[in-house]
């Protein structure tokens, strides 16, 4: 049940709100165009969907390792070399994702002290806020295990994870 978490738990959650922002965007065009009425909370909920998409994404992306890169010089490397830099990658970046979450909290923090709530749902907006926090901490969970992969290839001496490449 882990191992199928592990592989498929940001595939799901992204599905999740993408089918909440196709039901909601159907929705408010239907509303618009047949009633001549909106509602306030329509756009607002496909924004917060799209904000949790995001983050979602981003700690996706960590895992496969599908995030924007230039990577010529990764070919010249041998698969030592190219495991140490993939793992100073991983640190670098999880020295930024630990600040970012730390700062994160802050303005849940706020948000949670003085109450606020968003305009047409009139929910709290920790619940929004809080996909920040929830995106960093996923990146910081998968910077960990590529990590850990990095560094069980390179004792082994197997080739790294490079991620799937758009194109070839």
């Amino acid at each position: 049940m882990l191992k199928l978490l592990n592989e498929n738990a940001e595939r799901w959650a992204l599905l999740t709100f993408y089918v909440i922002l196709v039901a909601a965007i159907t929705n408010e065009v239907l509303r618009r165009e047949i009633f001549s009425y909106s509602s306030i909370w329509g756009e607002e909920f496909v924004r917060y969907s799209v904000i949790y998409q995001a983050w979602i994404g981003a700690a996706s992306a960590v895992r496969e390792r599908a995030h924007i890169r230039i990577d010529v010089i990764m070919h010249y490397l041998g698969p030592r070399t190219k495991a140490l830099v993939y793992m100073f990658g991983d640190i670098v970046m999880f020295a930024v994702a630990c600040v970012a979450l730390y700062w994160s909290f802050e303005t849940v923090a706020v948000s949670w002290k003085f109450g606020s709530v968003s305009d047409g749902l009139r929910i709290s907006k920790v619940w929004f806020l809080m996909a920040v926090p929830v995106g960093f901490a996923l990146v910081i969970l998968r910077l960990l295990q590529s990590f850990l992969h990095d560094f069980n290839s390179l004792r082994t001496g197997r080739p790294v994870f490079e991620g799937n490449q758009l194109f070839d």
